[in-house]
C-alpha cells in the first residue's frame, strides 16, 4: 500500500477515522464472503458480484466527475495485464478465505510487500530498500507463528496441520504474488493515469474474468440459504462502499492514496470472524499476526 499523507504532512483525525472505517469494511467483506461460501456461493460468483457492482459504481464516479478517458499507448498495454493480475488475485484470495480462518488468509496475503520488492527487482532492476530487507525476516517469522507451521498449536503435527491448511495458504500466497506484480506494473506503467479510471477498468476486467470462470463451472452458484444471501449482499456492499469512499471522500480529506493504517484489516477480520463465524486461533498465532500487521504498517509509513 502507498502512503496517504495529508497536505499538511500528516493525517487529520477525520481522515484517520475514515481509513479505519475502510479497513473495517474490507475485513468485514471477507467475513461476509466466508458466510456466502459456507452456504453455496462459489468463489467465482462472489468475485463476479463484487467486481461488477464496484466497476459500475466507480464508472458512475467517472461520469459524475467528468474524468477524461483518453489513454496513452502504454496505458492501453498495461491496463489489461493489471486487470488480469488483479482478477487472479481476487479469485485466489477468496479461494483462500473459503479454506482458512479469514484472519490467517489475510495475514498470508499481507506478505505482498515482499513480492512487490521481488517483482520490482526482477522486472525493473530496482534494488529493495534497506528497510524492506530488514522487514523481510521479521514478517516471515510473524507469518510462521500465525500459520503455526509446526502444527504445535493445532495439535495435529506439521504434516496433519499442513494437510489441512496447505491449499488455502498456497492460494493466499498466490494472491499476494499477483497483487505485488500488479502494484509494480501500476507504479511503472500507469503514471499519469487517473486512479478512478484505472480502478474502473481493472474491476471491469475482473468482473469479466469471474463471469467466465463461473460459466465454466456451470453458471453462477447462488446461495442455498438466507444467510448466504446476506453474505453475498454484504460482501458486495462492503467492498463497493469501501472503494467508493476511497475515491470520493479521501481525496477531499487531503489523503492521496491508501494509508498504512488500512493494513490493520486482518485484525478487524480476526475479531469479526470470532464474533460472527466462531473462528478462533491460538494466542501464539494472534501474536504472529500482530507481528505481520505491525511490520507491514511500518513499511507503509516509511518516508520517501
Amino acid at each position: 500500500m502507498t502512503q496517504a499523507p495529508s497536505s499538511s504532512g500528516g493525517i487529520s483525525t477525520t481522515a484517520f477515522a475514515t481509513l479505519l472505517l475502510i479497513a473495517f469494511m474490507m475485513g468485514a467483506n471477507h467475513v461476509a464472503a466466508r458466510l456466502a461460501f459456507d452456504h453455496g456461493v462459489s468463489v467465482a460468483t462472489a468475485v463476479a458480484f463484487r467486481s461488477t457492482v464496484t466497476a459500475l459504481v466507480v464508472a458512475a464516479i467517472l461520469v459524475a466527475y467528468r474524468v477524461p478517458v483518453a489513454l496513452q499507448a502504454r496505458h492501453r498495454k498495461a491496463l489489461p495485464a493489471i486487470g488480469l493480475l488483479v482478477g487472479v488475485q481476487s479469485l485466489c484470495l477468496y479461494a483462500s478465505v473459503a479454506r482458512l480462518p479469514v484472519a490467517l488468509a489475510l495475514l498470508a496475503f499481507n506478505t505482498y510487500p515482499l513480492w512487490t520488492a521481488l517483482w520490482a527487482r526482477v522486472g525493473y532492476g530496482q534494488r529493495p530498500q534497506p528497510r524492506v530487507l530488514r522487514a523481510m525476516p521479521v514478517m516471515l517469522v510473524g507469518l510462521a507463528l500465525a500459520l503455526d507451521v509446526s502444527g504445535a498449536a493445532s495439535g495435529l503435527g506439521a504434516s496433519g496441520h499442513w494437510a489441512r491448511i496447505g491449499v488455502g495458504v498456497a492460494f493466499a500466497l498466490a494472491a499476494a504474488a499477483t497483487f505485488g506484480m500488479a502494484l509494480v506494473l501500476t507504479q511503472h506503467e500507469t503514471e499519469g493515469l487517473d486512479g478512478r479510471l484505472r480502478t474502473a477498468t481493472t474491476m471491469g476486467t475482473v468482473a469479466v474474468m469471474a463471469l467466465i470462470a463461473a460459466t465454466a463451472q456451470g453458471g453462477l452458484a447462488l446461495p442455498t440459504a438466507p444467510v448466504g444471501w446476506w453474505g453475498l449482499a454484504g460482501l458486495t456492499f462492503l467492498y463497493g462502499t469501501a472503494f467508493t469512499i476511497m475515491f470520493t471522500v479521501l481525496p477531499k480529506l487531503g489523503v492521496v492514496g491508501n494509508s498504512a493504517i488500512m493494513n490493520i484489516e486482518p485484525i478487524f477480520a480476526l475479531v469479526l470472524a470470532w464474533a460472527i463465524l466462531g473462528q478462533t486461533i491460538a494466542p501464539v498465532q494472534v501474536a504472529g499476526g500482530l507481528v505481520v500487521v505491525a511490520t507491514v504498517m511500518w513499511l507503509g509509513l516509511r518516508k520517501g
